[in-house]
């Protein structure tokens, strides 16, 4: 049922009922006055209190108290007076052409109020949840972008929901925006389904602008995330651009967010070693990882090898910092060096022994002074 009328009041009419209503519900009329300031002093309370909230945050950080005093903050001085005049009438009960009049003025400022709460709770929630402070963040671009359509759906559904209660028909108009929005997604597909992406990574978070990603054949470093692409750096120098969906759908390694470094050494000592010597070389290598201030992970015999006996090493290295781990296993290296060394433990590397035979068929010793073995 529509709120306004097709046709305006009879004006003297109207005028005869006012002063009618004035005359003989004066009392009615002065309690409603009374609650309709009350009604507003507290709704501009409720605003400056959103405002207030707005500090109890962290500086450079949205949390919850900031989105709801945000939320809170947004609400209108017509708001007010609308909600004032429609409790006011409620209580004073004035004729029904100014009561229609009253009661479509609030519907309009309640519907486009609550169009505005709604899409500073929706940006809040969002902005909170990727970390994002007045679009300081390298995906503040993207943020503006969430901004726009939200504003856009939100007051369009209030615009409709108005118009439908002025009487209008709106069937068309909605018919109309949703078939527009089918042509734009599907001429825009490729566009939105990047930008969506970009809003995946605000969400979820799987790099960060300056992280070191790893993804198929590629390492670097994230230079900057846009709306489209993102762009990153290896080592080698060269910029790789890559589609936002497209690189969301490949398994990254996110280097920078590891909690520590692993080195794995292999080490080949001679088979001469003897096998006391070697049930000792997990103790002597922890020790001297410990030593260098790393983490022991495990070490022990691994293999027999063609020219030497493996003992394998792993350690850790408490810091994602690829300088500091690369002075660790320096570090831990020279050690190991040094302890085999005063150990009397030898290294291992590829041997081969030639022996030579007579004619005869007995073997002829390189060395002199050195008897030659029986026949084979």
């Amino acid at each position: 049922m529509p709120i306004l009328t097709d046709s305006l009041p009879d004006l003297p009419q109207l005028y005869a009922e006012a002063l009618y209503w004035v005359r003989h519900h004066w009392p009615q009329i002065a309690v409603a006055a009374v609650a309709a300031f009350a009604v507003y002093v507290l709704v501009r309370a409720a605003r400056r209190t959103g405002i207030r909230l707005c500090d109890r945050d962290q500086p450079g950080r949205i949390g919850w108290w900031r989105v709801a005093g945000r939320t809170l903050s947004r609400t209108g001085r017509f708001f007010a007076i609308a909600l004032a005049l429609e409790i006011a009438r409620r209580i004073a009960v004035p004729p029904s052409a100014l009561s229609d009049l009253i009661h479509g003025l609030f519907i309009i400022a309640a519907v486009f109020q609550g169009a505005l709460w709604v899409r500073e709770l929706i940006l809040g929630i969002v902005e909170a949840h990727a970390g994002v402070d007045n679009g300081g963040d390298t995906l503040g671009s993207a943020i503006n972008i969430v901004r726009v359509l939200v504003s856009f759906a939100v007051f369009a559904i209030a615009l409709v929901v108005v118009l439908d209660n002025l009487g209008l028909n709106v069937t068309g108009l909605v018919a109309g925006l949703g078939i527009g929005g089918i042509a734009i997604g599907l001429a825009a597909q490729g566009i939105f389904g990047d930008l969506f992406a970009a809003l995946a990574i605000i969400f979820d978070k799987p790099f960060r602008r300056g992280d070191v990603i790893s993804f198929d054949q590629t390492t670097g470093t994230v230079e900057e995330i846009g709306l489209k692409s993102t762009r990153i750096r290896p080592a080698s120098g060269e910029l790789h651009i890559i589609a936002n969906k497209q690189l969301l759908d490949k398994s990254i390694q996110n280097i920078t967010r590891r909690d520590h470094r692993r080195t794995r050494f292999v080490l080949g000592v001679t088979y001469q070693t003897p096998p006391e010597t070697i049930a000792r070389l997990p103790d002597i290598l922890r020790e001297e990882v410990e030593r260098c201030g790393q983490r022991f992970a495990q070490a022990g015999f691994a293999n027999f090898n063609a020219s030497s006996l493996d003992v394998e090493l792993e350690f850790d290295t408490p810091s994602p910092d690829f300088a500091a781990w690369y002075a660790a296993r320096h570090q831990v290296g020279i050690a190991i060096l040094r302890r085999f060394a005063a150990e009397g433990i030898e290294f291992a590397y590829p041997t081969q022994t030639t022996f030579t035979a007579a004619p005869d068929g007995t073997l002829v010793m390189p060395y002199a002074g050195v008897a030659a073995s029986p026949e084979r």
